[in-house]
């Protein structure tokens, strides 16, 4: 005969679905920082109430506590937390409870967790659609509240696909910079048939070998950073070369037109490089009428007739995603740079969160993430939905 917590378990809380997608097995393999003796909540229970509170619009821990400890009775128990044996009451965890273990936490082990579990997420949602390549943007943000030990705010570095999805995060150390931590950010993902695009910071010979050796195709951008390799490609004859790709769009107050033109070129300085690109943009303000040219040199290790001047000129363009739809929203949604969490792994734990948080809702078609977390945070259900534990 099943007890009344069994019976209030499986009547209003389902179980996940066979091929339900769930956060909470991505998080099993994570290491507790906490001493066996004091481990009163699950690890997993913790972080997945801390991955759902992100989803209804917490910005900080304190918020974090507050939605576990209005969550409803059913809510507690499908997240794991346990039941006091008099009273019968679910036991929640105080907020210093949550700071503290979140703080802890191994920084690369959760992204890694994370990451997969967004790539599994995705995966199945594309499961019966046509693949392609794949464009993976990767660029870094400094979390301005933040401080680490050496009193520097956190510096995070993300890649994430075009599509919206954060696949990997790894803190920068403070005596560094982006660029050697480009080959370990991405080393161990599944990478073939992706696109690679970066900031001109990241054109790095070294880069380029390991892209190529890994059967990953890049688009590097080239700037004064390589000034040899920007000469030559100044040099092509860039006039007697067709238009592979024009666009023109109008917003914010502004009209850009945009051409693109690629030529096939074996003896570019830069490894595995196939062909040379140039963007020429004119963009005009519309209220003080000023005019602006740019040219904007690229190369790619994509072959002639791999991918069309639309999908160059996309990816390209579709390199800033990573600042408009994460890095921008993460600051505006969920105020990031005015955080003042300073305490070990918490800022990058929290960061992750908000990765998590915006690549579920871009997964799921959203495109107001202010709004998806209004949405998410008047149906206690949803959340867990989303994480795939109901």
């Amino acid at each position: 005969m099943p007890s009344g917590l069994e019976q209030l378990v499986r009547t209003s809380s389902p179980q996940p679905l066979p091929d339900a997608v769930c956060l909470v097995r991505f998080l099993a393999g994570l290491p507790d920082p906490r001493d066996r003796r004091g481990r009163r909540f699950p690890l997993t229970a913790l972080v997945a109430a801390a991955a759902a509170g992100v989803l209804t619009g917490a910005r900080s821990v304190t918020a974090i506590t507050e939605w576990i400890s209005d969550a409803p009775r059913w809510v507690l128990l499908v997240l794991g937390f346990p039941v006091d044996p008099f009273t019968q009451a679910v036991i929640v965890p105080h907020p210093t409870t949550v700071m503290r273990l979140l703080g802890r936490l191994d920084g690369d082990a959760f992204d890694t967790a994370v990451g997969a579990f967004l790539q599994a997420r995705a995966f199945r949602r594309q499961s019966g659609e046509h693949r392609g390549l794949r464009a993976v943007a990767v660029d870094g943000k400094q979390l301005r509240g933040s401080r680490t030990g050496e009193g520097k705010a956190v510096w995070l570095l993300a890649a994430m696909d075009h599509a919206g999805t954060v696949i990997a995060q790894r803190q920068i150390d403070a005596k560094s910079n982006e660029t050697p931590a480009f080959i370990p950010l991405l080393d161990g993902l599944a990478l073939a048939g992706t696109v690679v695009t970066a900031d001109a910071a990241h054109t790095q010979h070294a880069n380029g070998h390991w892209l190529r050796d890994h059967g990953t195709h890049y688009i590097a951008v080239v700037k004064g950073n390589h000034p040899g390799l920007l000469t030559q490609l100044r040099k092509l004859p860039w006039h007697d070369i067709g238009l592979d790709h024009k666009d023109r769009t109008r917003g914010r107050g502004r009209l850009e037109i945009r051409h693109l033109k690629t030529v096939a070129f074996r003896h570019l300085d830069y490894p595995g490089a196939r062909q040379a690109l140039r963007v020429m943009r004119w963009r005009k303000d519309l209220t003080g009428k000023k005019t602006t040219i740019e040219r904007l040199y690229f190369v790619t290790s994509l072959p002639p007739g791999a991918a069309t001047g639309e999908q160059l000129a996309g990816w390209i363009r579709g390199h800033w995603k990573i600042e408009n739809q994460l890095h921008h929203v993460r600051d505006t949604t969920f105020a990031e740079d005015a955080s003042t969490t300073r305490t070990g792994s918490l800022p990058r734990v929290m960061a992750s969160l908000r990765n998590l948080a915006i690549s579920v809702f871009r997964q799921d078609d959203h495109t107001n993430i202010a709004a998806a977390c209004r949405h998410t945070a008047r149906d206690p259900q949803r959340p867990l939905t989303a994480l795939g534990l109901r």
